[in-house]
């Protein structure tokens, strides 16, 4: 059965840094694709970050030259380097797989990250 765990938030000052982990298992872990999203409250799901084998892809303009993703694959682990954070960006952060072109059909519980006003 294929896990995901999302982990590395937190409550975190305006313009600091934070390290998100997504563990990936039960799965051929070389082969998949991950993504990070956040949902802030009461708006959609928002994409930031996909790596596919070792390529990596940022999407959203916000996240542009702040956030990166990469992955290690011994530990099976998929990350999200935020830096600068801003008020606006206080969501729960998600990650989601993806195994011969195909995304998971659910999703896990997400870390948090609070950057308060």
């Amino acid at each position: 059965q294929v896990q995901r765990v999302e982990s590395g938030g937190g409550l975190v000052q305006t313009g600091g840094s934070l390290n998100l982990s997504c563990v990936v298992s039960g799965i051929d872990f070389r082969v998949i694709t991950v993504a990070w999203y956040r949902q802030a409250p009461g708006k959609q799901r928002e994409w930031l970050a996909t790596i596919i084998n070792d390529r990596r892809k940022n999407d959203a303009e916000s996240a542009e030259g702040r956030f990166t993703i990469s992955r290690d694959k011994a530990k099976k682990t998929v990350y999200l380097q935020m830096h600068s954070l801003k008020t606006e960006e206080t969501a729960v952060y998600y990650c989601d797989y993806a195994y011969a072109n195909k995304w998971s059909t659910n999703w896990g519980q997400g870390t948090q990250v609070t950057v308060p006003s």
